[in-house]
Formats: structure tokens, C-alpha cells, sequence
């Protein structure tokens, strides 16, 4: 009897305990104190910055069609070459044969073409020495092509790969990167393909002029969006005419978009949930706060412009955000 007296008084002393822990508890979740700020919808300025490596607006490699002996090279790297300008000279043994070729086909042609113009020879024998002439021709304007190599377009040497006198093994002989103007290429969110105009004004910085910024605009829209990204490019050309931006620098450049109507929250709102990139706020009412998550746009300042999850005029939880639970009751205590 006095040991059931033991166990009974044991168990009541552990009840007690228990109730008094759970009171206390829920003391405790109603007696949680935040601060709270209203927060309200503001234009915003849609400003997105992205890197990008400065790009020649062309490069072409200059090269003959088939091999032989380079007899000079005309230019130096760096130099400046404007279009139609002769670059290299590729040894002329084949074209001095092909020409003579020529011109006796010539005189040939121009032979049996009187004979025909009265009546000396058959069209069949005429149809047949043109075409020779033809073929003759068309075999010496690729050899001319092909001997005095001349630059499509007007830039500057970046590579020069033989000396004169070499005999031609593959590479290119020289390369030449149009540099007025230079190009950069971007990727935007698919979100923006509606917004993003060619044409548009682009602001850029290149890392090596410091805070200098260069007026460019927006080229090229591509018209598909990447599957796997959600991104689609853009091409941002910069006129370059002092060609002090170079092919290969590190550029900056930003886009306005114009401006949003969105709310815009204090840093000290947002709540970062551990092991993933989503953002929460807790938006305070009737004494609780409720979990919501929220899709974050620029940061502007100490603060961040919402996209989703929040709506203008809400409190929202500046305090104690780690402690907080979905449906807490809370008090608030604004300074």
C-alpha cells in the first residue's frame, strides 16, 4: 500500500510538470514580441546589369583556297587596313600560266567568232569554244583571288601567322577583326522579351577604363528562348569610332527598362530558408504572423523591391524572424 502511494504521488508530481511546461510554453509563443513596418508599392526603376566580353563586330581570316609559296605579306599585327587593300601576295606561277592560257583562248574565240558572223563556222563550234573561254576565265579569276589575297573589310590585324617566303600550311595568313564597331552578347530572362527593344540605350562600363561609361544599344533580339535557362540573347554594339574598347575586354552593361509599381521591403523583412534560395516574409494581422513566401526583384539600397508574396500597406515581421513560426501569435512593440 505504501508503495502504490509512492508511484501514485510520482506520477502526479510528473502530470504536473508536464502541464506546467506546456502552459509556460504557450505563455511564451503569445508573449513573443516583434517589430513590424508597413510597407507600401513604389515605382522602381527596372535597371539590369549583366558582364559580357568584348567581341570584333566581324573577324575574318584571311587564307588562299589551295597551297603554295607566300611570296610577301603586306601588314603588320596592329596595323590598320581598310577594306579592298591588298594583304598578302601568294606566289603568281599558276596565274602567269593560267593567264596565257587565257588569251590564246581569247584570240581563238575572237577567231571563230567572226568565221560564225558570216557564216564560216557552225553555232555548235561557236557554243563549244565559248564555253572553253569561259571556263578559262572563271579558273583565272580564282587563282587572282587566291594570289592577291585583299581584306573584306576595314580593321586591324590581330594574327599573322607566316613570314613572307613561306610556303602556306593551313592557318590562316593573317586575321583581321573589324574593331568600329565592337559587340557584346548577353543573356536576359525570358521574363523581359516583351520589354527589351533593339534600338534601346545601353550604358557600359569596361573594367579596364574604370568608372568611364560608353553609350551602346541594343543590336540583335534572338527569337528563341534557351529550354534549360529560361534566357534568350541580346546583342549590345558599341560604335567604338576612338576604337579604344578592345575585343577581349571585361565590359559591364546596363539596361533601363523603364519603371514597375511594386512593394518594396527593408533587408531586415526578408527571411532566407536554410538549404534553399527562397525568400519569406511574415506578414503580421490580427495579432499572428503568417509565412508567405516572396520573389525578390532589384536590390536597391537597404532594400528590396518584391515581385510576388506581398501586398502594398502590409506589416511585416523586422524582428525575430528565426524564432517565428507560420499562424504565431505575437505582440507588436514599434519603437
Amino acid at each position: 500500500m505504501k508503495k502504490s502511494t509512492i508511484i501514485l504521488f510520482a506520477a502526479c508530481m510528473l502530470l504536473g510538470f508536464t502541464g506546467c511546461k506546456k502552459k509556460t510554453e504557450t505563455t511564451v509563443a503569445q508573449d513573443f514580441t516583434i517589430r513590424t513596418q508597413q510597407v507600401t508599392a513604389q515605382d522602381v526603376e527596372q535597371i539590369y546589369e549583366y558582364t559580357a566580353t568584348v567581341e570584333a563586330e566581324a573577324v575574318n581570316n584571311i587564307a588562299p583556297l589551295t597551297g603554295g609559296r607566300i611570296d610577301r605579306i603586306y601588314v603588320e599585327v596592329g596595323d590598320r587596313v581598310s577594306k579592298g587593300k591588298v594583304l598578302v601576295q601568294m606566289n603568281e606561277s599558276s596565274l602567269k600560266q593560267q593567264k596565257a592560257q587565257l588569251e590564246n583562248l581569247k584570240k581563238s574565240f575572237n577567231r571563230i567568232d567572226e568565221l560564225y558572223k558570216v557564216g564560216g563556222c557552225s553555232k555548235s563550234d561557236w557554243d563549244a569554244m565559248k564555253t572553253q573561254l569561259d571556263v578559262a576565265q572563271t579558273a583565272y579569276d580564282n587563282l587572282l583571288e587566291n594570289t592577291q589575297l585583299i581584306s573584306p573589310i576595314s580593321g586591324v590585324i590581330s594574327a599573322r601567322n607566316y613570314d613572307s617566303g613561306d610556303l602556306y600550311g593551313g592557318l590562316p595568313v593573317v586575321t583581321v577583326q573589324q574593331i568600329n564597331p565592337v559587340k557584346m552578347n548577353i543573356n536576359l530572362s525570358e521574363a523581359l522579351y516583351e520589354k527589351v527593344k533593339v534600338g534601346m540605350p545601353v550604358k557600359i562600363k569596361v573594367d579596364a577604363f574604370g568608372d568611364e561609361e560608353f553609350m551602346g544599344k541594343v543590336s540583335i533580339i534572338y527569337p528563341t528562348i534557351d529550354g534549360t535557362t529560361h534566357t534568350f540573347p541580346v546583342e549590345v554594339q558599341l560604335a567604338n569610332s576612338d576604337s579604344r574598347v578592345r575585343p577581349g575586354m571585361y565590359a559591364r552593361c546596363t539596361i533601363n527598362l523603364g519603371t514597375s509599381h511594386h512593394v518594396v521591403v527593408p533587408d531586415e523583412a526578408i527571411f532566407r530558408q536554410q538549404g534553399s534560395g527562397n525568400r519569406y516574409v511574415y506578414i503580421y494581422k490580427n495579432g499572428q504572423v503568417k509565412f508567405s513566401q516572396v520573389q525578390i526583384g532589384r536590390h536597391i539600397d537597404n532594400k528590396y523591391e518584391l515581385l510576388s508574396g506581398c501586398e502594398d500597406g502590409d506589416y511585416l515581421a523586422t524582428t525575430g524572424l528565426a524564432r517565428l513560426k507560420d499562424g504565431m501569435k505575437v505582440k507588436v512593440e514599434n519603437k
